[in-house]
């Protein structure tokens, strides 16, 4: 059958516009092709997507992958958000569709820019063209972006007078030249002996191993020193064949020692940090490790200015692509006192073993001190040690008795040598005793016995109650880890007698017992606190202490120091000083005890931790004395 020539040509247009639309709509189109890209990139599951390189070929899903993450360079994991801008273009078996592509830098900066990705169908399938070009439009075959990295000046950390404490003091790195090194193992006993005068513990062990991996003209750190500690040796180290020095800054403490443990430290980024927190830091970074500078790192550090550059295989970075300032950490203000930081430290100095010195100010609670020792600590035992209080605790078990109205300061409450309780057998220090005393003397002497005798009078829980009055088990909000201690409750008769002079199953760390005789001190518990700003969280003033109860606990606590077992704080200089001695033994062996002394002078409560110290009398009691002394 003829068909007439018109008919023919409007039937040709028909099928024409009909491709036409079915090639730019629907599922048959590339947009969906797209999409999932899009997805799969983001989400980092490209398995549903095919690839084809610009000449066609079709491409392992797997190098794509790959060439996805070299081409990203230094930029975080995968884009935070990927938007198809609007249909795709089609021109055939061909298409582009517009993309915007944003990342989420290490510094938090957003960082949006247009780009297009490519497909070519395939039968009824479209392909995405793998290039770099995708990922960004001037990328070409072995670019990579990279980003330059300037860091943001550090906030501060304060005392409680706004001073800095941590600020940028000088240092100097010792390094190494390989290739002039000729003796390695005397370069080494040579360091070793020049970090020896300054009381330094360097690992060397490593270094030998170092200088032969190292690079050609690429020199090996040996160690990072105060200026002060490099200028004592400085004549010794330079004397070593291959040494050079490079000058810096870096934020630390008015000494190594400072409040080392409580402060914490900054130093590069460890691999650690970069696995926990990829999107914030990169390699290079200053990170705070442990305390204050830990738990406040993000608020210390700023925002670091980046700088987003194509970085070619060979050759210099080009132009940025897109940049930020470095906005400026903001400081943290906290309580301590130099001074008194600095006579605890003083006070620990010479103590071989973990010790801990906590001040805090009676009448508000604020902590001016946390020391640690020796060599200021690399665990933050002022706040978080738990350890038994020892006769320390009898300043808890005599306010509950005596706040109950059980015993009086002047009741005569025997101390023999030995006393059973629920079929244990107690003693005193030296198996000594004193006879039928007032109480009082049995409290300053420290007996135990007389304490055995009166617990069944606290009840099952007559000792947690004192012990809470005085903010003991109260959840602290520093800022930083604090334990505020753990009362013994319930338990049979053994238990108990144990718990009365600090035995049993209690624990506490030397920042509850400081916080607690503040407590007695001031006649109320007030939170203690550490960080003034930003404000950490308030929590409510305990109640306020029967006077009839304060004043013999008061009494009894300075006789602890005028006749007691504190005698030798007796003549120290300003007012005058209560407290109580603590011999907390941790194991079966009586050879092993750690040694505590609670007190107060004027304005400042304070706890003294010394472990495994032996008698308190011995040692942590000359302890307070230095601690009290250097504040005078």
């Amino acid at each position: 059958m003829n068909i007439p020539k018109g008919r023919t040509v409007a039937a040709a247009l028909v099928v024409l516009v009909a491709g036409v639309l079915t090639a730019c709509s629907g599922d048959d189109g590339p947009e969906p092709s797209v999409d999932a890209f899009l997805d799969g990139w983001q989400h980092n599951r490209l398995d549903k997507v095919s690839f084809v390189d610009p000449a066609g070929k079709t491409l392992p899903v797997a190098d794509v992958k790959a060439q996805l993450k070299k081409v990203s360079g230094d930029l975080p994991g995968n884009p935070t958000k990927l938007t198809r801008s609007g249909d795709a273009k089609v021109n055939g078996d061909k298409a582009v569709s517009a993309v915007k592509v944003t990342w989420t830098l290490p510094g938090r900066a957003a960082w949006s820019y247009d780009t297009s990705v490519r497909l070519r169908q395939r039968d009824d399938d479209w392909d995405v063209v793998w290039e770099p070009a995708l990922v960004h439009k001037d990328l070409k075959a072995g670019d990579a972006l990279a980003i330059q990295r300037q860091e943001a000046p550090r906030g501060s950390i304060l005392d409680g007078s706004g001073t800095p404490i941590v600020r940028a003091r000088p240092i100097v790195t010792v390094l190494l030249d390989p290739a002039k090194v000729t003796d390695v193992p005397a370069t080494v006993q040579q360091l070793t002996a020049a970090f020896a005068k300054i009381d330094t513990d360097v690992d060397l062990s490593d270094l030998p191993d170092r200088l032969t991996k190292a690079k050609p003209g690429n020199a090996v750190d040996v160690v990072v020193l105060r200026q002060e500690a490099y200028d004592r040796v400085a004549a010794q180290l330079t004397a070593i064949v291959g040494t050079s020095v490079l000058k810096s800054t870096r934020d630390l403490a008015p000494t190594r020692e400072f409040a080392r443990a409580l402060l914490g430290s900054v130093s590069d980024a460890t691999k650690e940090d970069l696995t926990k927190k990829p999107a914030l830091y990169v390699a290079g970074d200053h990170v705070g490790h442990g305390g204050l500078q830990a738990a406040f790192d993000e608020r210390l550090r700023g925002t670091p200015g980046e700088t987003v550059v194509i970085r070619p295989a060979t050759g210099d970075d080009g132009a940025p692509l897109f940049s930020t300032r470095p906005k400026a950490g903001q400081p943290i203000r906290t309580t301590l006192d130099q001074r008194t930081q600095t006579a605890a430290e003083t006070a620990l100095k010479d103590i071989p073993q973990q010790s801990a010195l906590v001040a805090v100010r009676v009448s508000d609670g604020a902590v001016i001190a946390a020391a640690n020792g020796p060599d200021g600590g690399n665990f933050n035992a002022a706040f978080e040690a738990h350890v038994p209080p020892g006769s320390t605790f009898k300043m808890v078990s005599a306010l509950g008795l005596l706040d109950q109205g059980s015993v009086t300061a002047d009741q005569t409450v025997p101390c023999p040598s030995h006393l059973a309780a629920g079929g244990r057998d107690f003693a005193n220090f030296d198996d000594f005793e004193l006879g039928n005393v007032p109480f009082r003397t049995d409290f300053a002497k420290s007996c135990n016995t007389a304490f055995v005798a009166l617990a069944p009078k606290l009840g099952p829980d007559g000792l947690a109650d004192a012990g809470r009055s005085l903010g003991l088990e109260t959840v602290y909000q520093l800022g930083v880890p604090a334990f505020p201690g753990k009362i013994s409750t319930g338990g049979d008769a053994a238990e108990r007698a144990a718990a009365a002079f600090g035995q049993g199953t209690t624990v506490v760390s030397p920042l509850s017992m400081a916080s607690a005789t503040a407590a007695v001190a001031a006649g109320h518990w007030t939170q203690p606190t550490l960080v003034a700003e930003p404000a950490t969280a308030k929590v409510a003033p305990g109640p306020a202490l029967k006077p009839t109860t304060l004043e013999p606990l008061r009494a009894m606590m300075r006789q602890v120091v005028t006749d007691g077992t504190a005698t030798g704080l007796r003549d120290v200089p300003g007012e005058k000083v209560s407290g109580k001695t603590g011999t907390a033994e941790f194991d079966n062996n009586p050879d092993h005890a750690h040694a505590w002394f609670i007190g107060w002078q004027g304005d400042i409560a304070f706890a003294v931790f010394v472990e495994n110290g032996g008698h308190s009398s011995d040692v942590s009691v000359p302890a307070a004395e230095r601690f009290l002394r250097a504040l005078t």
